[in-house]
């Protein structure tokens, strides 16, 4: 079986990023990572890092102030109270590291106490640190924002009007549609299969060809953590991936080695970034006034696969959710249809 490169390669980066971090915090840090190696993936620990980075120099400018942050020791947490870590959040909102100025989301300040939690208990469990001082603060409320998606109903019809410009290229600058030549059948394959699958953006671009059964219409994709999961498709997406292999399989240009599906103009594995931007591109012709994203697209599978199932369990397997509650956000998407519909059909006067 050939090996996907992708996977190995982002992991590896992230290793190497993760280290340059955890040189930079106190010693004791390397043995959190090293105890939740096992359970983690490279990107998660990464961004735990980063988390760590920020908690970090908060407490050399903030806590204890003109102390480097090499030498904060584990005594030093020991004494932080609950207060210290509310005053933390709040300083999220608006912070300078490195010379820029940042600034958190309340789902950024959650992931962050979230980070400190798990980092508490680490050492808690080991008796290194007196208590779980993190988790005896509450967690920042998320206010719920509306599901931004392609409509297709009885007046418009966006998801039809994107796929026909990712095929005919209409609305493109002279520019564009030069690449859009090049291009046109990939890009018809990459936004059919988001809208016919649901699939993740990393998923999507650490797909290799030999990953594509047409006898069964099914994919296997790597998942967050690593598992593997079969996906299916149907015969429109089908026929966007037969159009676009066919012609990859005639370019004689791709090294034989190249084993990813989805290829940049230099013929190699197309990039996060290159995805993110084709997709809007195409999004800010059909809907100029949303943004659309690879996952906007996601969300658009997820609330007509809703609206055409009713079965929510359905739908979070095939987006790949652990807890259906996060499923349910796209379900939250469709109460303004359902909101309507129910105001037209309900009668002030009871028939009793």
């Amino acid at each position: 079986m050939v090996k996907n490169t992708f996977y190995e390669q982002r992991e590896i980066a992230c290793i190497k990023r993760l280290e340059v971090i955890i040189d930079s915090l106190p010693y004791y840090v390397r043995d959190f990572f090293v105890g939740i190696e096992l359970k983690t993936s490279a990107l998660t620990r990464l961004n735990y890092g980063y988390d760590l980075r920020v908690f970090y120099d908060f407490l050399s400018k903030k806590v204890f102030k003109n102390k480097a942050v090499i030498d904060i020791s584990l005594k030093d947490l020991a004494q932080l109270e609950a207060f210290d870590f509310e005053y933390f959040l709040s300083y999220l909102s608006h912070y300078t590291i490195n010379g820029k100025n940042e600034r958190c989301t309340e789902t950024g300040k959650a992931r962050k106490l979230s980070t400190l939690r798990a980092f508490y208990k680490y050492f808690f469990n080991r008796n290194a640190l007196p208590a779980n001082t993190p988790s005896k603060v509450e967690m920042p409320k998320i206010h719920e924002k509306e599901i931004i998606r392609l409509d297709s109903n009885d007046k418009v019809d966006e998801i039809g009007d994107m796929l026909y410009t990712v095929e005919t290229g209409d609305g493109l600058t002279k520019k564009q549609r030069y690449f859009h030549n090049a291009t046109k059948f990939r890009d018809a394959a990459i936004i059919t299969l988001f809208l016919g699958s649901g699939i993740r953006i990393s998923e999507l671009v650490g797909l290799n060809v030999e990953d594509i059964d047409f006898n069964k219409n099914s994919f296997v994709v790597t998942r967050k953590g690593g598992n593997r999961a079969v996906l299916y498709f149907n015969d429109e997406v089908a026929s966007a991936l037969h159009d676009y292999i066919d012609l990859r399989i005639e370019n004689k240009e791709i090294d034989e080695s190249e084993k990813a599906l989805f290829l940049s103009l230099q013929n190699k594995r197309i990039s996060i970034r290159t995805v993110q931007e084709l997709v809007k591109k195409y999004a800010r012709l059909v809907s100029p006034l949303k943004k659309i994203t690879p996952h906007k697209l996601r969300s658009t599978f997820g609330t007509n696969l809703y609206k055409q199932t009713g079965d929510i369990y359905a739908v979070a397997a095939c987006l790949g959710h652990k807890d259906v509650n996060t499923t349910k956000k796209h379900y939250a998407a469709i109460t303004e249809d359902v909101k309507q519909k129910v105001s037209k059909n309900y009668n002030i006067k009871s028939d009793n």
